[in-house]
């Protein structure tokens, strides 16, 4: 009995399976491939767009600074509209009252002449006292002083004499009181006034002299 040569056994086509599964990894490289191109540009698109985000940042920043600008501008012209408001309204009030208490002016010199020859008395001592309240609560003020210098802003003289008992020219009676509101002279002081004698005070002078002179020599001299 012949025996069959024994030949090479069969092993499977290697190549052929190797074959068929490289058209499947090159489609999947092919795929990661197309995957991967895509999305290489994009740090370009993030950094254009956060170039755009800070562009709009410094728009909207420059806009604020702007209304804020405007705001405190606006702010400080109220602020000087309503100061202007307050001193228009004050003058206004100032203005109202010195008129008032300049017509009151007569009204007072009577009751100062009253008060002078006693006939402040009765109910015409408490109206009188009253309206004097009144005035002062106003803002109101008497001036005007027997013995105090003249002044030519604040008095008025209307009768003039020498005195020897006077250095400067003073006021020595008061004829009318002045009166004033604040700063605002309502009527000046009307006076009597004193000047000293002519000539007095150049004896003075000499008088003041010798005696120095005296001092300085030890006195008069002897004969």
């Amino acid at each position: 009995m012949t025996e069959e040569p024994k030949g090479f056994e069969s092993e499977p086509d290697v190549p052929s399976e190797a074959g068929e599964e490289q058209p499947d990894a090159a489609a999947k490289a092919a795929g990661s491939a197309d995957e991967a191109g895509p999305a290489a540009p994009a740090p370009d698109g993030d950094a254009k767009e956060l170039t755009a985000l800070r562009a709009q940042l410094d728009q909207v920043r420059t806009a604020l600074n702007e209304r804020t600008a405007d705001l405190q501008r606006l702010q400080a012209e109220y602020q000087n509209y309503r100061r202007r408001v307050e001193r228009d309204r004050v003058a206004v009030k100032e203005v109202a009252v010195a008129n008032l208490l300049t017509e009151l002016l007569p009204v007072l010199d009577d009751i100062g002449r009253a008060r002078e020859h006693g006939e402040l008395v009765g109910g015409f001592k408490s109206v009188a006292e009253s309206l004097e309240t009144v005035a002062a609560k106003l803002g109101l003020q008497q001036f005007g002083k027997e013995g105090e210098p003249f002044d030519p802003l604040v008095h008025e003289a209307l009768m003039h004499s020498y005195s020897p008992d006077v250095t400067q020219t003073t006021c020595v009676q008061i004829l009318q009181p002045g009166y004033r509101i604040g700063e605002r002279n309502l009527r000046p002081a009307r006076v009597a006034v004193a000047e000293p004698q002519p000539g007095s005070h150049g004896k003075d002078e000499s008088a003041a002299e010798q005696k120095a002179d005296e001092e300085e020599t030890g006195g008069p001299d002897e004969g």
